[in-house]
């Protein structure tokens, strides 16, 4: 993990797309996590695990590094699930905080083409599923498609 290496900058950089690429999707739709916080994410997760991949030797695993991740993230990602008044809320973002802690694990191991990949499709995951409840939410409403009324049959 050296700094004066364009491998290290390379990572830095995919890291900050990837985060910034699904951060901007939560930060336009107002979710708790927005770019600076799941580009952060990314980022650390990206070199805790370059520094476990760092220290070589005999007695190292740097897939240790890996489950202390994962356990960390998970505390990340419970501060942002609320219940209230028998809703749960954040969960969502949460999942988005593990897919992003993951994510920066492949850049930390050093795979930056899946990483990218994997960050649009975490957007069109969000993105389109959204789009698909709004259009399940109109057919449960009884909303019909363009034209008036006298079209539907209803009277």
């Amino acid at each position: 993990m050296d700094p004066l290496t364009s491998h290290f900058w390379i990572g830095i950089g995919v890291a900050v797309l990837c985060g910034g690429i699904i951060g901007f999707e939560r930060q336009i739709r107002g979710k708790p996590a927005g770019i600076r916080t799941n580009i952060l994410i990314c980022l650390g997760t990206a070199i805790f695990v370059q520094l476990g991949t760092t220290f070589g030797g005999m007695n190292t695993d740097p897939t240790r590094v890996l489950g202390q991740v994962a356990t960390g993230i998970g505390f990340l990602g419970a501060g942002v699930i609320i219940a209230r008044g028998g809703h749960v809320k954040g969960v969502t973002s949460a999942a988005v905080i593990w897919t992003l802690a993951g994510i920066g694990a492949m850049i930390g191991f050093g795979r930056f083409a899946p990483a990218i990949a994997l960050a649009v499709v975490t957007v069109g995951i969000l993105a389109g599923i959204e789009f698909l409840e709004a259009g399940v939410r109109r057919l449960r409403s009884g909303e019909h498609a363009h034209g008036d009324d006298s079209t539907s049959g209803e009277e």
